[in-house]
C-alpha cells in the first residue's frame, strides 16, 4: 500500500484556518474614518459602549503654587476620581451619538502625610483656610457627541498610533464669567481665565477591538488656574498649576482607600454615577464654593 503523506494537506488547512482567523479579526475592528467607528472608539475611551455601564476614572499628583520673586510652593497632593456613564442618543442627520454624565470628586492631601487636609495655613495671609475639596456634581456633557457633522459628514477619529500605543492629547482653553464675580468683570477683570490639559494613551489593539465594549486607558492631566477660592487670595498675584495622571479602573474597588473612606463618610452619591436622563447644570470649583458661601450666609 503506498503511503500518502497528508502533513501539506494539514499545514494548508492550518493556515487557511489561520488566515479566516485573521479575516474574522479585521472584519471586527472598529474603523477611526467612520462615523460609527468614531462613536465607538470615544465611548470606549471615555465609558463604553454599553448603555448604563458605570466606569471609574483616578488619578494622583500635585498642586503648586506660583507667585512673582519667589519660589514654587508644592502646596497638596492630589486624590481624584470620576465616575460616570453614557447612554446613546439619535440626531436625524446625525445619527447615532451619545451623552455622558459624570460626578467628580478630587481631595487635597497634605504633601507629606498624604492625609485628608480639612484646614490649611496660608502662608500668604496667614489665615487659617478651611480646605474645601472639588466635588463637583455633575460634570456632564454640555451636548450630545456624534460622529458626523450636521450636514451629515462622517467625523474620522484621529488615531494617533506609536509602536502598537494609541495616543490622544487634548487641550481645554477656559475663559468665562467667575460665577463669585461682580457685575462689572469686564470693566475692573476677575473673568476666570484657565486650562485644563489632557493626554490619554493605551493598547491600540484594545482601543479597535470591537468586541471589547471599554478600553482602559491611562490619562495624565495638567491645569493651570487662580488661586483656590477657599484659600482667600483676593486679588494677590499669582496662580496655580496642578500635574497629576490615573487610568480608568476595572472597579470602584481598586479606588485608594483614602478615597473610599472619604466617599462612604462625606459623600456617598458618588458611589454611582447621576442618572443618564440628569438635565442639571454643571458644577464647578467656583459653583460649588458659591452654593456653600450662600449656604453659610443664610
Amino acid at each position: 500500500m503506498k503511503f500518502v503523506s497528508l502533513w501539506p494537506l494539514a499545514r494548508r488547512l492550518s493556515l487557511l484556518a489561520l488566515a479566516a482567523m485573521a479575516t474574522a479579526a479585521s472584519a471586527a475592528e472598529l474603523d477611526p474614518a467612520t462615523a460609527e467607528g468614531h462613536v465607538a472608539i470615544n465611548r470606549k475611551i471615555h465609558c463604553s459602549m454599553e448603555d448604563a455601564s458605570p466606569q471609574v476614572f483616578q488619578w494622583f499628583g500635585k498642586a503648586y503654587s506660583r507667585v512673582p520673586g519667589e519660589p514654587d510652593r508644592h502646596l497638596f497632593n492630589l486624590d481624584g476620581m470620576n465616575i460616570r456613564q453614557c447612554t446613546a442618543v439619535e440626531d436625524p442627520q446625525r445619527g447615532t451619538g451619545y451623552h455622558l454624565v459624570s460626578r467628580e470628586l478630587m481631595l487635597y492631601l497634605d504633601p507629606e502625610t498624604n492625609e485628608v487636609l480639612r484646614s490649611f495655613a496660608n502662608p500668604w495671609s496667614g489665615e487659617e483656610n478651611e480646605v474645601i475639596h472639588v466635588a463637583n456634581d455633575p460634570v456632564n456633557f454640555r451636548a450630545p457627541s456624534f460622529g458626523r457633522t450636521e450636514e451629515g459628514e462622517d467625523i474620522p477619529f484621529e488615531l494617533l498610533d506609536m509602536n502598537g500605543t494609541w495616543l490622544m492629547p487634548l487641550e481645554v482653553p477656559l475663559f468665562y464669567t467667575n460665577p463669585l464675580g461682580g457685575d462689572y468683570q469686564e470693566y475692573v477683570g476677575n473673568t476666570y481665565h484657565a486650562a485644563e490639559i489632557f493626554d490619554f494613551n493605551g493598547n491600540t489593539a484594545e482601543l479597535l477591538d470591537a468586541d471589547l465594549p471599554v478600553a482602559y486607558p491611562v490619562v495624565s492631566w495638567v491645569r493651570l488656574a487662580p488661586w483656590l477660592p477657599w484659600m482667600r487670595m483676593g486679588s494677590r498675584p499669582g496662580m496655580m498649576y496642578f500635574n497629576a495622571m490615573g487610568r480608568k479602573l476595572e472597579e470602584f474597588g481598586q479606588l485608594s482607600e483614602v478615597m473610599q473612606a472619604e466617599i462612604a463618610e462625606n459623600y456617598p452619591a458618588y458611589v454611582e454615577p447621576p442618572p443618564l436622563d440628569d438635565d442639571r447644570r454643571n458644577d464647578t470649583s467656583w459653583t460649588y464654593m458659591k452654593k456653600i458661601i450662600d449656604g453659610a450666609e443664610q
